[in-house]
């Protein structure tokens, strides 16, 4: 009996002790629950009507807001001419380009049929003004035509862009919807999502293309392309904040109206939908192509220790992988590549692409090496022949000095006024720079026809380029100065055309 009482005493025991842990577990869960719904609910903060003031006041586009667009559009498109990144947030900031993005993602939300019309009106005003603008920088401002890296940055997009755009609209409807909004949180977002920078690089894909250049058209196409991932999905961000937190729809006179527009907006809401998903799944297939690609070179090629990688690029539409070597790579070898590439899972998104090897053949490397020491070989010779030439030179210059120097001496023997010509010469060409020849001989001269005298002549030969009314009073200094160094008591200049 004793026993008995004991085993049912622990029993009682061990099923109190289960009910307690059971009990704890459940009050630590509901504690955690507690927790994370304080931690990121923010329904109970949300400003309804201040939410949709605040959004239909910013659709507007006339006035200030329309000079504001301007100013920011020629600072954007000179800070992408500049290739400015500060310039360019500056522009960011002050782009009132957000408010009918978000009224079409509002209107699409409340079904409200008329914010829809003012925003899609306003969106598109804006557009048209900001590649007008942007046109105008970069056509008519001189040295605006350089492509530089801000520019080449907004013209193919990928998946990054189309993230950077759904997540940040997300943060800007939560800091728009809070009771007392959070402006920082709002500049971070124009920053972030870019949409000034893509229309400016429009505008100056534009205005090449209006010059002439054919790629011109592509970098319009391109960075309009980012501007519409950024727009379809801060507007989709926008739907899908105020659908969670139950904003109340737009109320009609009559039911038939009301589900009449209901109808409409489902179905602009389809269509805006439609390029919206084909760009991410388009930009998520080129990511992914992109990391495979890497992994590949990375894993397959790059760690082989008998292929030496000298160069690599790829091309997505053309789906070609481009792999250049310094040694030798086997037809084998390269036949094991491909296999690799078409039967490896890992590589399942590219296995249709094509790999072309270039540079890898040795006899190639061999005919260069022959080639650069036949050349080596040929300058060191064009040198011993130089070196030769500059010592005949040296010698000739040295005896026609000597000859000079004879030539003068024999004049001095004679009596004759004359003195070393080649240092006259010399310091004539250093006074007068402009003088291209010098001569200088005495003439027989007779005025009667009977009494003959001894004319000393200096010719002179000026270049073409001096005016005569400069040669005129260079040529009676040169006068002055040739009677001093010739002990002459006259002196004629002769001017030779």
């Amino acid at each position: 009996m004793e026993e008995d009482i004991k085993k049912d005493s622990t029993t009682d025991s061990t099923l109190e002790s289960k009910q307690n842990v059971h009990e704890d577990a459940v009050g630590l869960f509901e504690s955690l629950k507690i927790f994370l719904t304080e931690l990121f609910d923010f329904r109970d903060d949300t400003d309804h009507e201040a939410t949709v003031e605040a959004i239909k006041a910013d659709i507007p586009f006339k006035g200030a807001t329309a000079w504001i667009l301007i100013f920011a559009v020629f600072v954007a498109s000179i800070g992408l001419n500049a290739n400015s990144t500060a310039v360019v947030i500056g522009a960011m900031l002050i782009s009132p380009l957000m408010g009918p993005i978000l009224g079409i993602g509002m209107s699409f939300a409340l079904n409200d049929i008329d914010t829809f019309k003012k925003s899609l009106i306003n969106l598109s005003t804006m557009i048209v003004l900001s590649l007008l603008a942007s046109f105008v920088y970069f056509y008519f401002f001189p040295g605006a035509d350089e492509a530089t890296s801000e520019l080449l940055g907004r013209t193919k997009p990928d998946i990054r862009d189309v993230l950077i755009a759904f997540f940040g609209g997300l943060a800007l409807m939560v800091a728009r919807t809070k009771k007392g909004t959070i402006a920082s949180v709002i500049f971070g977002v124009a920053i972030a999502t870019a949409l000034m920078p893509p229309l400016c690089t429009a505008g100056f894909g534009l205005a090449k293309w209006f010059s002439g250049e054919p790629k011109g058209l592509d970098f319009a196409l391109g960075a309009m392309f980012l501007f519409v991932i950024n727009t379809i999905f801060i507007a989709l961000a926008t739907f899908i904040v105020l659908k969670f937190l139950r904003f109340p729809m737009h109320k009609y006179a009559n039911a038939a109206r009301r589900k009449r527009f209901s109808i409409i907006a489902t179905i602009l809401g389809v269509i805006v939908m439609i390029p919206a998903v084909y760009t991410f799944i388009n930009a998520l297939n080129e990511s992914k192509m992109t990391s495979q690609v890497n992994i590949f070179i990375k894993q397959e090629v790059e760690t082989i220790k008998n292929f030496q990688l000298i160069d690599r690029s790829f091309s997505l539409e053309d789906k070609v992988i481009n792999l250049s070597f310094f040694n030798e790579v086997t037809e084998g070898e390269e036949n094991i590549l491909n296999n690799q590439l078409v039967n490896d899972v890992n590589y399942a998104n590219i296995k249709d692409f094509k790999i072309q090897i270039k540079g890898s053949d040795t006899k190639s490397f061999e005919l260069i090496t022959t080639a650069y020491k036949e050349k080596r070989e040929e300058l060191q010779e064009s040198k011993n022949i130089i070196s030769g030439l500059q010592k005949q030179i040296s010698d000739l210059q040295e005896t026609i000095s000597s000859l000079n120097n004879r030539i003068e001496q024999d004049a001095l023997n004679k009596n004759q006024k004359v003195v070393a010509f080649s240092r006259i010469a010399k310091e004539a060409k250093i006074r007068y720079n402009d003088i291209q020849q010098i001569g200088f001989a005495s003439v027989l001269s007779s005025k009667d026809f009977i009494e003959i005298d001894t004319i000393p002549v200096a010719t002179i030969k000026w270049s073409l380029n001096v005016p005569d009314s400069v040669i005129v009073s260079k040529e009676k200094q040169l006068r002055n100065w040739l009677q001093k160094e010739m002990n002459l008591d006259t002196l004629f200049i002769k001017r030779e055309k």
